[in-house]
C-alpha cells in the first residue's frame, strides 16, 4: 500500500523553513514503491500527482517524484538535525541516495550520500 493518513502530521514549524532538503534516489524508478516503504515505516503518504507522492511524518514533509532515468527526485521540508536520519532509513530500505540541506537563504549547509 502505498498511500496512507495513518502516521505523525508533519509538526507546522518546521513550514517557515522552506524547502530544506532535496536529493536523488538513485536506481529506483518507482515512487510508489517508495512511498510504499515509508508508509511501512509509519509515515502518511497521499498522491499528489500522477506518479508522485508526498510523505510526512512529524520532522519531515517531501514530495518524491519519478525523474528521466531510474532516478526519483526527493524534496521537501525537515527538522535539520535530523538529516541523518531520514539518510538511515533510507538506507534501510536499500535505496541509494544524495541529499542536500539547504539554510532558509538556500545556501548549501550539508551534502550525504549513501
Amino acid at each position: 500500500m502505498d498511500l496512507s493518513d495513518e502516521g505523525p502530521e508533519f509538526a507546522r514549524e518546521w513550514d517557515d523553513l522552506g524547502n530544506t532538503v532535496c536529493g536523488v534516489l538513485h536506481g529506483c524508478r518507482d515512487a510508489s514503491a517508495v512511498a510504499a516503504r515509508f508508509v511501512r515505516a509509519g509515515w502518511r503518504s497521499r498522491s499528489s500527482s500522477w506518479e508522485g507522492y508526498e510523505l510526512e511524518t512529524s520532522w519531515c514533509q517531501m514530495e518524491i517524484e519519478p525523474i528521466a532515468g531510474p532516478n526519483v527526485l526527493l524534496n521537501g521540508v525537515l527538522d535539520p538535525t535530523r538529516l541523518d536520519e531520514l539518510g538511515r532509513l533510507l538506507a534501510a530500505f536499500g535505496l541509494a541516495y544524495t541529499l542536500e540541506l539547504s539554510d532558509e537563504n538556500d545556501a548549501l549547509v550539508r551534502e550525504l550520500r549513501g
